[in-house]
């Protein structure tokens, strides 16, 4: 599979699991049929920037920094090119199409985007459902997305 793909499913992974090490995140990994090795994954956490935060006391988990200001590094953008494959609007939703695991990653692309326009955004496996007020604003949330993917 895919860099890209791997890379993704990686972030799948942190956000619904509470993984603290590199050899947690090879395993699952693997149990989702990729083929990997710790070297690998610390180059993708490096690229990821990934960190390990502290919750619940005394515990540590990989978490992915995100952007305070709403703009959005070079690598999570690649990603959003890499994985979506459709985006329209249906009255004032933004459903976009993504490859299989990827739909939470992209949520949160187009979160640390922080489009004033989106109220919600709700991830399945691989579809996203980006809530807006109304349709105008649902086809301006899909132009700058669509403008993203070329």
């Amino acid at each position: 599979m895919s860099r890209s793909a791997r890379q993704a499913k990686i972030l799948d992974i942190i956000n619904t699991f509470a993984v603290d090490t590199q050899e947690e995140l090879v395993s699952r990994l693997r149990a989702d049929g990729f083929v990997v090795t710790q070297a690998t994954i610390s180059r993708d956490i490096k690229e990821l920037n990934l960190v390990k935060a502290q919750y619940d006391g005394d515990k540590y988990r990989y978490v992915a920094i995100s952007s305070a200001n709403g703009s959005v590094s070079d690598k999570w953008l690649n990603l959003f090119r890499d994985t979506v494959i459709s985006i329209n609007t249906a009255e004032n939703l933004v459903v976009i199409k993504t490859l299989q695991g990827s739909a939470g990653v992209i949520a949160n692309v187009v979160e640390q985007m922080r489009l004033a326009e989106v109220m919600a955004t709700i991830a399945g496996t691989d579809a996203l459902l980006v809530v807006t007020a109304n349709v105008s604003n649902a086809n301006i949330v899909k132009q700058r997305l669509s403008n993203i993917v070329g």
